[in-house]
């Protein structure tokens, strides 16, 4: 993953933004790969796991969050981010899917964090 401003063609407005892929079994956690030696990690959805997620984005200097979700599985998520601190932003996947360069969760993940910005 390139460490460019403008990977995607979008401007990086908050460099301490990460991106969420929200799901029923495991949530797909990016933050900006100058931030982390592994900045995709993958969560389960229990509680814990969500708490270990909130704690790794905060230790590494995360302030905001963007989450895509199309179910109702983003509450909890939410509600624990926000709990920690983090100014949290909700998108609807269907309008991610629109936008060209935006497919897979290894591409999604950076234009997800950088909308969220």
């Amino acid at each position: 993953m390139p460490k460019v401003g403008k990977a995607l063609g979008l401007p990086i407005v908050n460099t301490r933004a990460a991106g969420i892929d929200i799901g029923a079994r495991i949530q797909v956690a990016a933050v900006p790969p100058e931030l982390s030696d592994d900045p995709v990690r993958t969560f389960g959805s229990f509680t814990a796991d969500i708490e270990t997620m909130a704690n790794w984005l905060v230790s590494v200097g995360i302030t905001t969050v963007a989450m895509e979700s199309t179910g109702v599985y983003w509450v909890p998520v939410y509600e624990i981010l926000e709990e920690h601190g983090l100014a949290v932003v909700l998108a609807n996947a269907r309008d991610c899917k629109a936008v060209p360069g935006c497919l897979g969760p290894q591409r999604k993940m950076p234009f997800v964090s950088r909308r969220g910005s």
